[in-house]
């Protein structure tokens, strides 16, 4: 397995990562599953915000792998702050994991349950200088889960990005996209449970504090088709769906999951 193929087949998918990405294998891997009855409610964990300026949305993106809108972070223009954290955080990227159909697709699973995809908006933390160098601490990114469950009301908020989907039908495909601000994509509630993990691709850094969202956000059935109708390959290739791009849950390993709601 090359080391620049990571991806989700059965050649060089999450089973494998580890062969090239020792961390892979290490003891604080994402996804978990949440066990309700293990979970600790901790009182002093505050409620989070985020302050975004919808100008910094710069670009949206097929890598192959998901679907990523990019922000500019050279300031602190888009921060989030509170909740576990301390000090503001820079949002950086967010991109999604989905199924190939809408029973399934979430990388993290709450009771036995999986959702149809997962949001997850990357910020980093600037006291580390760069992103690169937050990825070498373990306070060095977080990441807000956000769930998507279908139902009968397709989402409008998720409507700008899957119109931008036809812009970037293959791997390699990026497209301008301005004015937008991803704090509408937040569900009503503001619980969360966090907990310390790291990246669900590889290398798999363990420099996360996860909050991942108790209230998943609704999607309608042909939202998440438009997801799927993107290629993991390049336009003079034939078209191969990209889908099924999560990694399934990963050993707890003795940690705690914390959350701000009993």
């Amino acid at each position: 397995m090359a080391q620049s193929v990571w991806g989700y087949d059965s050649d060089n998918g999450p089973e494998r990562w580890h062969e090239n990405y020792p961390l892979a294998k290490g003891d604080k891997q994402s996804p978990i599953e949440i066990n309700s009855k293990d979970v600790q409610h901790d009182s002093s964990l505050a409620s989070w915000h985020a302050s975004y300026d919808p100008g910094a949305a710069k670009t949206i993106l097929n890598n192959g792998r998901t679907c990523r809108v990019v922000f500019d972070d050279t300031f602190d223009r888009s921060v989030l702050r509170g909740g576990p954290l301390t000090g503001a955080y820079r949002l950086r990227q967010l991109h999604l994991h989905w199924g190939s159909s809408d029973d399934h697709g979430s990388e993290h699973v709450i009771d036995g349950v999986k959702y149809a995809a997962e949001l997850h908006m990357v910020h980093w933390n600037p006291k580390h200088g760069n992103f690169a160098g937050a990825l070498k601490q373990p306070d060095g990114v977080a990441v807000v889960g956000i769930f998507l469950k279908v139902g009968k009301t397709p989402k409008p908020e998720m409507k700008r990005i899957l119109e931008e989907i036809e812009n970037i039908k293959t791997k390699g495909k990026e497209a301008p996209f301005q004015h937008f601000d991803p704090s509408i994509l937040f569900p009503k509630s503001r619980d969360y449970w966090t907990y310390h993990g790291s990246f669900t691709t590889p290398p798999c850094e363990e420099c996360i504090t996860w909050i991942l969202l108790r209230e998943p956000i609704e999607v309608s059935s042909d939202q998440m088709a438009k997801l799927r109708s993107l290629s993991k390959n390049d336009e003079n290739e034939p078209v191969s769906p990209l889908v099924d791009n999560w990694r399934p849950p990963q050993p707890l390993k003795g940690r705690i999951v914390r959350a701000s709601f009993k």
